[in-house]
């Protein structure tokens, strides 16, 4: 199969791709990669033995990338061709163009407009929620799918909080993500105001960093807020830390969800549509209004105050993880899937 990406350089579906298409390789599925020039990422790439090839994803007036990709078709000649998100899959040649039986496949992480994926034959979504959202646009059902994401779960050593400037007795939270304000991270430092000698590490960047910066010095959090960048060592992040928090307005899916859940730290999550769907609040996490400080710092001082209740939903959450989105399970549906439109 050929899989393009015309991805960012940091970011939860540019994360998830790379260990997919590891994954896929270690299942035996063989690939060819297209993804937008990124030396890092490439070099990643093929040191996990996957052939890849570098463009420049452009947009509408990016001939190089439409030739690349159509020369990559030809050459290949796949069996499927995933393109992952709205611009590798606007950006696909047609098949009358390139001459090629491939079936073309588009991956959706969010609530995308489905006019880039008229090239397609079958969408994926990673959501339950994704998927119905497309067959509401009048997909045949037959053509939409449900493919779910899985976590890292490599095993790491915890990082050390001093080299974090972080108390060794605090309790720490953890948040991940693009610093954008669909992700709420203005209500999550609201909620640690709130909530006397709570420790925040904020994993990511973007374009709202400054305005966050201000709120910390406004809040006067500097002493118990760590802004740390984009991260390589996420595993070491969640060993570290005590509670995983996704405060997000709009989150489709919520990989930070999958994350906590496979490295057994206790969830609170506002209850946008990709964290309600996953968890069973109470069970498996706790979920609290999307917007609302009061409701989000209570569950953070529930759970700092009860040191089993963390246990419990720790270990409910690793066993959701365990039944079904697993690499081998997730794995396994793709290649499945894989099977069933080329029959």
């Amino acid at each position: 199969m050929l899989q393009a990406i015309a991805g960012q350089r940091q970011g939860g579906a540019e994360a998830f791709f790379e260990r997919l298409v590891a994954a896929l390789r270690r299942g035996g599925v063989e690939q060819r990669l297209v993804i937008r020039s990124d030396a890092a990422r490439a070099a990643r790439l093929r040191r996990a033995g996957l052939e890849t090839q570098e463009t420049g994803f452009a947009g509408a007036f990016d001939l190089a990338t439409r030739f690349r990709l159509m020369r990559e078709l030809r050459a290949y000649r796949p069996d499927v061709v995933l393109s992952w998100m709205s611009r590798a899959a606007t950006m696909m040649p047609p098949q009358w163009l390139v001459g090629d039986r491939a079936v073309r496949v588009g991956r959706l992480g969010g609530y995308y407009s489905l006019k880039y994926y008229r090239g397609c034959e079958h969408l994926v979504g990673n959501t339950q929620d994704i998927v119905e959202y497309i067959r509401r646009q009048g997909w045949p059902a037959g053509r939409v799918h449900y493919l779910p994401n899985f976590a890292d779960v490599t095993e790491a050593r915890p990082v050390a909080r001093e080299s974090l400037q972080t108390p060794a007795g605090a309790v720490v939270a953890l948040a991940l993500g693009r610093f954008h304000g669909n992700k709420a991270f203005d209500i999550l430092l609201d909620a640690v105001a709130a909530t006397p000698g709570l420790h925040l590490w904020l994993a990511g960047d973007g374009e709202l960093r400054g305005e966050l910066e201000g709120q910390i010095g406004r809040l006067g959090l500097d002493a118990r807020v760590r802004l740390l960048g984009w991260r390589d060592d996420v595993p070491a992040l969640f060993a570290a830390c005590d509670i995983a928090v996704c405060p997000s307005r709009h989150e489709p899916l919520g990989n930070v969800i999958l994350e906590a859940w496979a490295h057994r730290r206790p969830v609170v999550a506002a209850a946008s549509a990709g964290p309600a769907a996953l968890i069973h609040s109470g069970q498996t996490g706790l979920l609290v209004p999307a917007d609302d400080v009061a409701s989000l710092a209570g569950a953070l001082r529930r759970l700092i105050d009860d040191l089993s209740l963390r246990s419990r939903l720790a270990e409910a959450g690793r066993a959701a993880y365990d039944a079904s989105f697993t690499e081998d399970a997730v794995v396994r549906r793709y290649v499945e899937f894989f099977q069933a439109v080329t029959r």
